[in-house]
This record gives structure tokens, sequence and C-alpha cells, in this order.
């Protein structure tokens, strides 16, 4: 049986490592190296790794970081941004990433993820859905959003999610645009909804501020992957870069814990 993962994210922005709110002003917070060997001491589940400047630059993947990424990452590692052909996926595979990201390619193209799929497997596919919650008198409502949130798509989460997973996604990633850096709180009604309409794995990122936002994930999906940025890579209100993650015994009490809030 699979369980739930609490998994950092990591977003480079032109060869740093940096964290933004709502998608914007991207704050640097150190090495990407460094990060990785943190995380690898304090024995993460997982990592993602996202280039948030190689899709909208319509650039190649950065092939030597992520040859240097997995050379150095001890868990397993999920590289995204850039990636718009099967050969690039493939190559990625080969430097030692366990598992590819797509975002615009994957929505403009969803047969891109069937194709990568039959060469790599599908389980190394990942879709990430990037989705902005509409607060306008005339346009209420969930909103898909690519490219760094500039690009916006008619298609609601729900049906992406399925269309994506029907495409050859092995892997879904629901990423919140409002949510993102605020250490809010996950968006658990949208989360909730998600988890209905798929039936592959499921990682929920954007607003996690504590150990208690993971468990309520949890409490509302049940085994889920818990993913944020924020709450793993600054320490306290004034936003003081600390990497962090917690122990093996507070993680399995926070999946205790969960697991006991979603059979209530």
């Amino acid at each position: 049986m699979l369980r739930p993962r609490i998994i950092p994210t990591l977003l480079v922005h032109q060869g740093g490592l940096v964290k933004t709110i709502g998608f914007k002003d991207p704050k640097y917070v150190g090495d990407p190296i460094n990060a990785v060997k943190i995380f690898n001491e304090k024995e993460a589940d997982e990592l993602v790794v996202l280039d948030i400047d190689a899709t909208v630059n319509g650039a190649e993947p950065d092939y030597r970081m992520i040859a240097n990424l997995a050379a150095e990452c001890r868990m397993p590692l999920c590289y995204g941004g850039g990636i718009t052909t099967v050969a690039q996926a493939e190559r990625i595979i080969s430097l030692g990433v366990e598992k590819v990201a797509l975002s615009a390619a994957a929505i403009e193209r969803p047969a891109l993820l069937s194709e990568i799929a039959e060469r790599i497997g599908r389980q190394s596919v990942v879709a990430i859905i990037d989705v902005r919650r509409r607060t306008g008198m005339f346009r209420k409502g969930l909103e898909v959003t690519t490219r760094n949130a500039t690009r916006t798509h008619s298609v609601t989460p729900g049906e992406l999610a399925e269309e994506l997973e029907r495409a050859g996604a092995g892997e879904i990633v629901i990423n919140s645009v409002d949510r993102d850096g605020t250490k809010t709180g996950y968006d658990l009604e949208l989360a909730a909804e998600i988890r209905e309409r798929v039936k592959v794995p499921l990682t929920i990122l954007g607003g996690a501020g504590s150990l208690d936002d993971i468990a309520a994930l949890i409490g509302t999906c049940g085994t889920v992957g818990a993913s944020a940025g924020s709450l793993f890579v600054f320490k306290g209100g004034l936003r003081a870069v600390l990497i962090n993650y917690p122990a093996s015994e507070k993680k399995d009490q926070i999946c205790a814990d969960g697991f006991a809030r979603h059979r209530a």
C-alpha cells in the first residue's frame, strides 16, 4: 500500500534556488546542490526540482545542472522545466532522474504524455496543473494556468486532471497559484475534488505553512503527496532561510494524525 509522501519542492531561477509568492518576486535562498545535500541528510521522501525559467524562455532543460543534482541526490528526484519532447525526457531519465514533470507542453498536447510514457514508463511521467481561484464579480471559480501563470486555459482543473491521466500521466500534481509561498494552508477543497476524480498518485503543492497543514491534507485525501517549498526553506515569520524537514519519528506522527482525521 502506498503511504503519504512529504516532498520538498525547489524552484530554480537563473541557476539559483529561489522561493516565490503567488508565482512572483523570486527570493534567492541558496545553491540547489547545497539544498540537496541537506535533504539527503534529513532523508526526505522525494525531491522535486522545477526550473521556472526554461518554459517561459523557450529554453531546453539545463542538462548539466540536472546531472549534477541527480549525482548528488540520494532520494527519488523529479525534474520539471522546458520538457517538450520524448528525447528530452529520455535524456533526463538517463542522467539518473526518476521522474519528469510537464505542465504547459502536456496541457497543450496531452498525447505527449502517452509518447513519453511508452519510452520511460508511466510511473516516471508527472503532469503539473497550476490552478488559480478567480475572485472577480463575473469570473469566479477555478482557472488552469501555465507558463508561470501568464497564460490561462478554458478547461477546469478536474476535467484536465482526468484527461491527463487518460493520456498517460502516472502522477498528477496540483499547484495552487494563489497559495504559493503564503503558508496559509493547502486548498483542501480543491485537493478533495481532484482526489475523487483521478486514480493515479496525487500530490498537492502550495500553501503549506506548518506540519499540521500536512496532517490536514492527509486527513482530507488519505494517501497523498504533500509537497511544500517555503515550509522547508524558511524559518519563522521573517522568512529567514533555513533548510529543514521533519525527522522520521515526527513524519510518522504527522501521517498517523492525518489518517486518524481521514477515518473520522
